[in-house]
């Protein structure tokens, strides 16, 4: 694919002001937000699950939370989990210039792997992950219990600006990231998907297997 092409595929759903002044406050606080081809993705993934119950890891200024929101059920609640209360402010006002209802978002301050164990099996449609790259494979266990048969996990940064499909770079965060491409192809009752959208998401789909007899 040449650049342009990439370029347009990218930019296809255009963002409009309410996105763009969250992307402004994430650049102004250092946090990167996904791009506008990986928040289309993560609407679109919304839409078709009729999400009722999302989970994000990584906050940021609420990009991501926006896109997942505008494309969940009107009653639909996030929780979203961020160790920097100031980026939760800052989402909460993006949440606030949507009029998006306040109910419909937690917002949960500490680390995911804290606050992502005292959630409730089984209860959600969507996990979006875009958190500590080297604590991705220990996030993909709690989705796993966190999701619905039928639920979907994304993880953000997926190629990792070029470094994982490199085997000669082997600095941690590429190395977490690479066995998570791995550890998701070899799980049983998974359906996988890997999409060159932004830096890569990677996405699997928790299919539904009946119990084994008693």
């Amino acid at each position: 694919m040449s650049p342009a092409s990439w370029t347009f595929a990218e930019t296809y759903v255009v963002e409009d002001d309410v996105l763009l002044a969250a992307r402004a406050r994430a650049e102004e606080v250092g946090a990167v937000a996904v791009g506008s081809g990986v928040g289309a993705t993560l609407r679109f993934l919304a839409a078709v699950l009729d999400a009722r119950a999302v989970v994000e890891i990584g906050t940021g200024a609420g990009v991501s939370g926006l896109w997942l929101l505008r494309g969940m059920r009107p009653d639909g609640v996030l929780t979203t989990v961020d160790v920097e209360a100031e980026h939760q402010r800052l989402a909460r006002e993006t949440f606030k210039d949507e009029g998006i209802a306040p109910q419909r978002v937690r917002t949960i301050a500490g680390r995911a792997l804290d606050v992502l164990p005292r959630l409730t099996d089984g209860h959600y449609d969507l996990v979006f992950a875009d958190g500590d790259k080297r604590e991705y494979g220990a996030y993909l266990a709690e989705a796993l219990r966190l999701l619905r048969p039928g639920g979907v996990v994304a993880f953000d940064n997926a190629l990792w600006h070029d470094r994982v499909a490199d085997p000669s770079i082997r600095d941690d965060e590429t190395v977490a990231i690479r066995s998570l491409t791995q550890e998701i192809t070899a799980t049983d009752g998974l359906v996988p998907l890997l999409l060159p959208v932004g830096d890569g998401l990677l996405l699997a789909k928790k299919e539904w297997v009946p119990e084994a007899d008693a």
